[in-house]
């Protein structure tokens, strides 16, 4: 029993122990199991931590390429804004300097342009201060026609002298004339001369042609206007003052010729000289060309000898008005005047209609005649009677309009000349007055020519004194007709008494 309990217990205990074996087995198994698991899980573990580190790895693998990429592209980036900085930078340099470089064109351009505009302004206030300059200078010369006194050479003198002295009338002309070149005139003012010679008269003819209006200066003086453009500006001068400095000029210009003639020719050969200023112009309403006289004069030697025409206050028109000329009131606007004397130059002789009635209808009217124009007419009618007579002094006259001399040697001498344009009678206080002068001037005669009548006490006080002579209107269109061959007409408002039998009913 004992050796089957052992047995059984042996069984049991085998069985027990291959329990224990199946179960340290299957414990071994499972620790086996276990640690192979564990195994495999670290396994996985470590190949998920391998695949972590080289999913980490790769990450920063990747994240090292992008870190690097992105600092590369960074450093491109940084090297591209850097070449851009640099390039701006220099672009930014070239700019300023272009800018610098332009700035400095503009500077230089407009310190050119202020240069020549202040050159230009310079230029053009000295060509305003220069042009002024030239209009004083041109008026300075238009005021001085006079002040310098002309001198002929002797050969000159000689020459016209001898001339004279021949009667050579074409010599005597191509003398004078060259003489008369020789003078010096400023520059357009002197323009052609025409001469002739009645050697009878001892009377030389000069006609010139005076210059027109355009000589004098039409502005003051010039002004620089600093205008936009500026310019160099006329200040005009008035229309009164330019008129005036012409009348001035042309009353010097035939004062100065007529001074040069008598400097020019001998005393014992030439006393007066006959002088005619005309003007080459257009007629401003036609536009057709015209050649007005402006001055007619006829001076003696001995009336323009007692002138100083260089003194600086004579008045050249005043100076004319004394030597009885007929002279245009408004030459600028080309009035002509009648001339005192006409003469045909071309064939040095008198012209067929002679004085102051020129150039009138076939029968003038005496009353339309001014009084200096009348004095003339009646001087060249006693010259044409036979004396020998001239025109006075206008601001000297003592009331006498004209003096003649009958060089007869019993019954000539002295004679006292007035003429009275009236279409009144002549008071008798008149004809008194003339008898005072007559005996102041020791005068052989006197004589009072009127285009109106006298009455009875002047008749009767003429007729006391045996030594004057009364022409009314009647008597002086006979002797007009008679001795110049003039028919003229007398239009007085009434027909004078004792005329209705002895005149046509024109008068």
């Amino acid at each position: 029993m004992a050796r089957k309990k052992s047995l059984t217990a042996q069984l049991v205990q085998a069985y027990r122990d291959a329990q224990k074996a199946k179960e340290a087995e299957a414990k071994r198994q499972q620790q086996l199991q276990e640690r192979a698991a564990r195994a495999a899980e670290q396994e996985r573990k470590r190949q998920e931590r391998e695949r972590t580190r080289q999913e980490r790895e790769q990450a920063q693998e990747w994240a090292r390429a992008q870190k690097a990429a992105e600092r590369e592209r960074l450093a491109q980036a940084r090297a591209v804004e850097q070449v851009e900085h640099d390039l701006a930078k220099r672009e930014a340099v070239r700019a300023r300097q272009a800018e610098a470089k332009k700035k400095a064109a503009q500077r230089q351009a407009a310190e050119r342009e202020r240069l020549a505009k202040q050159r230009a302004a310079l230029e053009m206030r000295g060509q305003a201060e220069q042009r002024t300059a030239d209009v004083h200078r041109r008026v300075g010369e238009l005021n001085s026609v006079l002040s310098s006194p002309y001198t002929p050479s002797l050969a000159r003198r000689e020459q016209v002298e001898a001339a004279l002295v021949q009667g050579d009338a074409e010599a005597l002309t191509h003398a004078v004339e060259a003489a008369l070149t020789e003078a010096s005139y400023p520059d357009g003012l002197r323009d052609a001369w025409r001469c002739a010679f009645i050697p009878e008269t001892r009377e030389l003819l000069l006609e010139v042609d005076l210059p027109g209006q355009s000589v004098v200066p039409t502005a003051v003086a010039y002004r620089y206007k600093a205008s936009a453009p500026p310019a160099v500006t006329a200040q005009p001068r008035k229309e009164a003052e330019i008129k005036q400095v012409y009348r001035l000029l042309v009353a010097r210009l035939a004062l100065r010729a007529i001074n040069e003639v008598l400097i020019l020719t001998p005393a014992a050969l030439v006393d007066v000289v006959a002088f005619n200023g005309h003007v080459n112009a257009k007629n401003r309403a036609t536009g057709q060309a015209i050649r007005p006289c402006l001055i007619s004069v006829r001076a003696t030697r001995e009336t323009v000898g007692d002138l100083v025409l260089d003194e600086p206050e004579l008045d050249p028109v005043e100076c004319l008005r004394h030597l009885n000329a007929v002279v245009s009131q408004h030459p600028y606007d080309l009035e002509p005047v009648r001339p005192v004397v006409t003469f045909d130059l071309t064939k040095y002789k008198w012209g067929p209609d002679v004085d102051v009635v020129a150039g009138l209808d076939h029968r003038p009217d005496l009353m339309e005649l001014d009084p200096i124009e009348f004095e003339h007419l009646v001087r060249r009618l006693f010259e044409a009677i036979g004396l020998k007579a001239w025109v006075t002094q206008a601001s000297r006259d003592d009331g006498i309009d004209a003096v003649a001399t009958n060089e007869d040697p019993i019954v000539g001498g002295l004679c006292i000349i007035q003429a009275k344009r009236t279409r009144n009678a002549v008071p008798a206080d008149t004809v008194r007055a003339l008898a005072g002068v007559m005996h102041d001037k020791a005068a052989a005669k006197g004589i009072i020519v009127t285009t109106a009548w006298f009455g009875k006490a002047s008749k009767d006080f003429a007729y006391r004194t045996g030594r004057m002579e009364l022409i009314d209107g009647r008597g002086l269109k006979a002797l007009l007709l008679e001795h110049l061959g003039i028919d003229v007409l007398i239009s007085l408002p009434k027909t004078p008494p004792g005329w209705e039998t002895l005149t046509s009913p024109d008068r």
